[in-house]
């Protein structure tokens, strides 16, 4: 491990100017940097570094982070690894803090088991291509599956012959720990206490990590003994753990961030055989369940995934619920179903990439379109069937966290289905509000989730309550940019003298302070989770450290949800329009502004138009809750208790707007 006092010294010593302007041309352009984004094509630039605030941030694809991140996202580093990439640029000596002799015993046995490993493969490889059975059985097999040389040596494919004991004789010949084999799940022990090899007689696969390292092997029989298995795999250990693998991932990373789409198969032939053809940005779940673990890893990388399925009706629908959770994530996926008796092994091996690309560019449909139509056959006009696909369908889109992504697709799969919208949008905002009301329970485990409380979806009844046209997140966003760039800054606030309600006294105090005073009134928390995050994180460090409240802290911070936000926030082009400065009195601060009146009036002007939003949008839930009562059961004595809330919000929001200086339409 790296000492921390080593980390802050790369931190401090890396430029992002220099290390960007290492892999990317960048011209000047005001205080900023710009250049063609390299994570995405684009023949416009939109790649943004700010040598001030030491980040880079692309207003096309949206990353960004400091020069640790470029260094990761584009290198393809782990986070040592970048540590490591810089010290050596700026001629940083590394030091590792000092371990604990248990700390050390057990990097000193994982580091056995890496090794032990890579040297399994090299065993399995040597025996493919140098021994006799080798080239006979396990060549031939890889030749006639039409693997070529480069793709055998590229997947560092191999083989283990049929002798009980080859591998393990050999392994424990050159030093290797009876345990370590065991553990690795390499050899197998017998009752006796005598080790035999777990991939005897078998073509090999290996898997690797994210850095190219060997974590374990996948293995199929080349008999047709039906009382063997045809698959079999490493055990879980230390190293290897199969829902957080992904086979081909290593070879395929950088393949999938320049194309900025995963293509996920099955297997792993799918893989080699689309990758010989010119498919480089492939890999497999292998034959297991979809797992989160997967999804994150892919989504390291982009956030568009297509699935690639042969033509078979119970794989199919064996594998909708993975998808669900890859909607979930946050991911764009969409389907590809190949010809009858076609596979993407298949099919990869009579075309070229050329050929492979047109066509799943030409088949490739939205995966909930594609659910829907699937399931749709099924019900054949059974109005029972079809009730019950309404609701599945909707459970789909209920998953998609982004609220515009969810309003396309109920619109298009009312199309599909047949079904007027507003019933497909009355069970949505059913399943949205539920997901609210839990999600609100356990907001104090949710702190890096962005989408961690989505907004119901709004629509043509619902938009006459609220008519005034902003965003609240947005607003969320310029108050915390305020904050961040402004929150030490001194402001001269009058204040009633205690026990005088007649007097006040001018006093100064910071931007951050007097946003907290004002906040702290009306017991105000953000609508977003991450955003009251970095509020409260904001304030903590500033108490800590007032001398020096930098937002590299923020820029660098441990969590990779934040920083991105910060990002987003600090590279926001807060010019905001002519109607918001005329309608709510809000004006961009300036740091030069000798006179701070502008800015104190913004603060207060913000955080009152953010109450607003937010009381509307709770009085909205209300009205929808005594609608739903009144048709239900009109004489409920839960309406009275829903009028008297709704009144007492009424009076808030007319005091609110008041301060504003604004007329609310008349709500219902």
């Amino acid at each position: 491990m790296i000492r921390k006092e080593t980390i802050q010294n790369i931190l401090d010593a890396a430029r992002i100017d220099e290390v960007v302007g290492e892999f990317v041309s960048l011209k000047k352009r005001g205080v900023n940097l710009i250049g063609l984004c390299p994570f995405h094509n684009e023949k416009t630039p939109s790649f943004t570094v700010s040598p001030a605030k030491g980040f880079y941030h692309c207003f096309g694809c949206g990353k960004g982070g400091g020069p640790v991140d470029f260094i990761m996202e584009h290198e393809h580093m782990s986070y040592p690894d970048a540590l490591r990439y810089l010290a050596g640029k700026y001629n940083i000596e590394i030091t590792d803090e000092v371990q604990t002799e248990e700390e050390k015993a057990m990097q000193s046995e994982l580091e056995a088991l890496y090794n032990l490993l890579t040297f399994a493969q090299k065993h399995f490889t040597n025996n493919l291509h140098e021994t006799e059975d080798g080239r006979a059985i396990g060549l031939t097999y890889f030749n006639e599956r039409g693997f070529g040389p480069t793709v055998i040596k590229k997947f560092q494919l191999g083989y283990s012959p049929a002798a009980w004991d080859y591998f393990t004789k050999t392994a424990l010949e050159n030093g290797y720990k009876k345990e370590y084999l065991l553990k690795t799940g390499l050899s197998i022990q017998r009752e006796d206490g005598s080790l035999y090899d777990r991939f005897r007689d078998r073509v090999i696969f290996p898997f690797h990590n994210l850095s190219g390292r060997i974590i374990g092997f996948t293995s199929r029989i080349l008999t047709s003994d039906k009382n063997k298995p045809k698959y079999v795999n490493s055990p879980e250990s230390e190293i290897y753990n199969k829902s957080k693998s992904l086979y081909g991932i290593f070879l395929a990373k950088a393949a999938i961030s320049a194309n900025e789409n995963c293509y996920l198969v099955e297997g792993n032939t799918d893989v080699i055989s689309l990758y010989q053809a010119g498919i480089e940005n492939v890999v497999a779940s292998s034959g297991t369940a979809l797992t989160t673990e997967q999804i994150r890893m892919i989504r390291k990388f982009t956030n568009n995934i297509t699935i690639l399925y042969d033509g078979d009706a119970a794989g199919l629908k064996a594998s909708l619920r993975g998808v669900d959770m890859i909607l979930e994530e946050g991911l764009n996926v969409k389907v590809v179903i190949f010809p009858e008796n076609e596979d993407p092994d298949s099919y990869a091996r009579k075309h070229d990439a050329i050929e492979i690309k047109r066509f799943v560019q030409d088949n490739a449909t939205d995966f909930i379109i594609f659910k829907t139509k699937l399931l749709l056959a099924e019900t054949k006009n059974d109005p029972i069937k079809k009730a019950e696909l309404i609701k599945e369908i909707v459970r789909t889109i209920s998953l998609i966290p982004e609220p515009i992504h969810r309003n396309i697709f109920i619109k298009e799969c009312g199309e599909v289905m047949k079904i007027q919208e507003q019933t497909l949008i009355n069970e949505l905002n059913k399943l949205l509000r539920r997901k609210l009301k839990k999600d609100v329970s356990q907001a104090g485990e949710k702190t890096e989730d962005d989408n961690a409380f989505p907004e119901p979806l709004i629509y043509e009844a619902e938009k006459q309550i609220i008519e005034e046209p902003f965003d609240l997140k947005s607003f969320e966003k310029y108050l915390l940019w305020i904050l961040l760039n402004y929150g030490t800054i001194e402001l001269l606030i009058e204040k009633e003298i205690p026990e005088s309600r007649e007097h006040t006294e001018t006093v100064p105090v910071s931007t951050a302070s007097y946003i907290a005073d004002i906040l702290s009134v009306d017991d105000f928390k953000f609508s977003t989770a991450i955003h009251q995050q970095i509020y409260d994180e904001y304030q903590e460090y500033l108490a800590k450290t007032p001398e020096d409240a930098s937002i590299q802290f923020f820029i660098q911070h441990a969590s990779e949800n934040i920083s991105k936000t910060i990002i987003e926030i600090l590279s926001q082009k807060y010019e905001l329009s002519k109607y918001w400065r005329d309608k709510y009195k809000i004006y961009t601060p300036r740091h030069e502004d000798n006179d701070r009146t502008i800015l104190i009036n913004d603060i207060s002007n913000t955080i009152n138009t953010i109450n607003l939003k937010i009381i509307g949008r709770e009085m909205m839930e209300i009205h929808e809750q005594i609608k739903v009562l009144q048709r239900e059961d009109p004489n409920s004595e839960e309406i009275m208790l829903l009028l008297a809330k709704f009144s007492k919000k009424q009076h808030i929001m007319a005091k609110i707007s008041s301060r504003l200086g604004i007329v609310i339409n008349k709500l219902f």
